[in-house]
């Protein structure tokens, strides 16, 4: 509607224009009305000012209108009282269109100054940069690295120029746990690092956190629960030792704590002492067993890896417990997703892990009418999985988050170092192990294997 009123004011300027010069034309030169070809040209003359003048009001506001955007001035007024007509209506469109642009600035700053308020509030460090030049860096960052005040990367290679050989080593992106020295304590920090473009411009966001503490209450809380462990083992075999001990003297001493003449002791005398040095010896032995487990625990041989193909290895795994699966009527059903996979694995290491595993799923499913083991092999984005699976029935919500510590077992005469061994080697596998159960439905434990690099 605008530019139809502006067009058409031209129009009928240029109009008004053109007639007043055909009208000079058909006077031109005639002595007789030379004031009429005055009063003509001057008529021209002030219409061609009014057409530039005309033109040139809008050229003017809108060059104010788009400097004003370019320099984000929105203080500027439009000349209200200069313009008539259509230029009105141009005035409140330039208004309208340039308090739009400020309430959308004002937004944009006030939504840039919550996310800083919550990015410095988080305890995360998180420090971004373009090129050499730092555009953002939080709070915890500054503290855990030593560097306020930091503008770009050399003056955080300065500062800490262990953290900087760490990020330029991990690349344009990765995930690494990090050892530093900052502010005259050891930090482990677990480092993140991407790239991400942003309008054609290239930055690297790293987010880092002090893990120290953590790892350090994970540690004393590992190390109680095996004190625990540790100490009623211990407990267990020592105190009937003790006790029977102290009832064999008697049988032996008199009150006066003499060694009794051989005829002073009876049969049954003989007997009780027979029955509690076999009590003594079973449990001594029963210590042993348990040294000798705790030994094997803390003595896992390195892995040699190899590429192992999981079709092979499950299958022969098949062979190996069918014997003893079939004596108890239990079902061992292979699915694979791919039978051509490949894992970079210590055979003989991820083996033991598997035979552990398939005996505890053995053990669970002795109650179930039809006892049924699965091994399951599938890929996810970035591991290899193996499942073993069983219909069994379950392990309780409240123990699953113990069945890895050493020593724990939900079995009555189980060891309690089978699930500890096998999440001890999937670790030195750069692996893990998960499990997850439902009472009465049965349990799965996951064997977490990273995919081979090509």
């Amino acid at each position: 509607m605008l530019y139809k009123k502006f067009s058409f004011k031209i129009i009928i300027r240029v109009i008004l224009l053109f007639l007043a010069l055909l009208a000079l034309s058909f006077i031109f030169g005639r002595k007789e009305l030379f004031f009429n070809q005055i009063i003509l040209t001057i008529i021209i003359l002030t219409q061609v000012i009014e057409l530039v003048r005309f033109v040139n009001t809008t050229n003017r506001e809108l060059s104010k209108f788009l400097l004003a955007i370019r320099y984000s001035d929105y203080s500027i007024s439009f000349g209200k009282n200069r313009m008539i007509g259509s230029f009105k209506e141009l005035d409140k469109s330039f208004h309208s269109i340039v308090e739009t642009i400020k309430d959308a600035k004002i937004q944009k700053e006030a939504q840039y100054q919550f996310l800083k308020m919550m990015v410095e509030h988080i305890s995360v460090g998180i420090i971004s940069f373009k090129e050499d030049e730092i555009y953002l860096m939080n709070q915890p960052a500054q503290e855990i690295l030593n560097s306020n005040g930091a503008k770009n990367w050399r003056d955080l290679e300065s500062r800490n120029s262990e953290f900087l050989d760490e990020i330029n080593r991990m690349g344009e992106n990765g995930r690494k746990l990090i050892k530093i020295n900052s502010n005259n304590q050891h930090r482990q920090l677990y480092v993140d690092v991407s790239s991400i473009m942003l309008i054609d411009q290239q930055y690297k966001l790293i987010t880092f956190q002090d893990i120290q503490t953590e790892i350090e209450k994970k540690e004393i809380e590992a190390w109680n629960k095996l004190i625990r462990i540790l100490t009623h083992e211990i407990m267990n075999s020592i105190t009937p030792i003790s006790s029977l001990t102290d009832t064999i003297l008697m049988l032996l001493e008199n009150k006066a704590g003499k060694q009794k003449e051989p005829a002073e002791i009876t049969t049954d005398n003989v007997e009780d002492i027979r029955f509690s040095l076999k009590t003594i010896q079973r449990r001594s032995e029963g210590m042993l067993q348990f040294v000798e487990d705790y030994r094997r625990l803390t003595k896992v041989p390195t892995p040699e890896p190899e590429p192992v193909e999981v079709s092979p290895l499950l299958k022969n795994l098949h062979q190996l417990m069918h014997g003893e699966l079939s004596k108890h009527s239990i079902e061992l059903i292979i699915r694979e997703e791919n039978e051509q996979v490949s894992i970079e694995v210590d055979y003989k290491l991820l083996e033991q892990v598997l035979i552990n595993l398939i005996t505890n799923a053995m053990h669970a499913v002795e109650a179930v009418e039809k006892p049924r083991i699965e091994l399951l092999s599938y890929a996810s984005k970035n591991n290899q999985i193996i499942e073993i699976k069983d219909n069994g029935a379950g392990i309780d919500e409240s123990k699953l988050e113990s069945i890895f510590v050493p020593f724990y077992s939900t079995k009555q005469n189980g060891s309690g170092i089978g699930l500890s061994l096998s999440k001890q080697i999937m670790n030195l596998h750069g692996g893990s192990i998960q499990v997850s159960s439902e009472k009465g439905k049965g349990t799965s434990f996951y064997l977490l294997l990273p995919k081979p690099t090509d």
